[in-house]
C-alpha cells in the first residue's frame, strides 16, 4: 500500500489533536494514519481501541463522501460501525483503509482494515453512513 502526500484534514480538529492525518482520498476509498505514541497506548503499552475505532470511522465515513475532487467532500455521520480486533502490531504507523462497498444517494455502506506499515492486520470494521447537509 503505497501512501501519498498527506492532505489536510477537512474540517474539526479532532482527528488533528490525535496526530491524524488523511493520506488518500479518492472516490470509494480513503486512508488515514496515525504514528502511534506514548499518549495513543493503553495500559499494556499497545494503542488503545479507541484509537483502531476513530481511525476505522474516518477512513470509512470518508470513503463515501467523495464529491469530485480531494479538496471536497459530501458531508456524512456515522450510523453504525463494527470494529473487530484482531491483533497488535508490530511496527508503529497505523494506516486505515476505508472502502465504500453499496449503498444509494442517501445512506452508504462501507468496510475496511487497519494495518501497520509492515503489513500487520490489526482491526477490521464494516459501517453505515448518512449523508447530511452541511451546517
Amino acid at each position: 500500500m503505497s501512501e501519498t502526500k498527506a492532505l489536510p484534514v477537512a474540517r474539526g480538529g479532532f482527528l488533528a489533536s490525535l496526530g491524524i492525518e488523511r493520506v488518500h482520498f479518492a472516490e470509494g476509498i480513503a486512508r488515514f494514519a496515525l504514528d502511534a505514541e506514548a499518549q495513543h497506548m493503553n495500559r499494556l503499552g499497545i494503542p488503545h481501541g479507541g484509537v483502531y475505532a476513530t481511525l476505522l470511522d474516518s477512513a470509512l465515513g470518508a470513503a463515501g463522501c467523495w464529491a469530485g475532487s480531494p479538496d471536497t467532500f459530501r458531508p456524512a455521520v456515522t450510523l453504525t460501525l463494527t470494529v473487530n480486533f484482531v491483533g497488535q502490531p508490530k511496527g508503529r504507523r497505523l494506516i486505515a483503509e476505508g472502502r465504500r462497498v453499496g449503498g444509494g444517494r442517501s445512506i452508504y455502506f462501507a468496510e475496511g482494515e487497519v494495518r501497520d506499515e509492515t503489513g500487520a492486520l490489526v482491526a477490521q470494521a464494516t459501517g453505515s453512513f448518512k449523508v447530511v447537509t452541511a451546517r
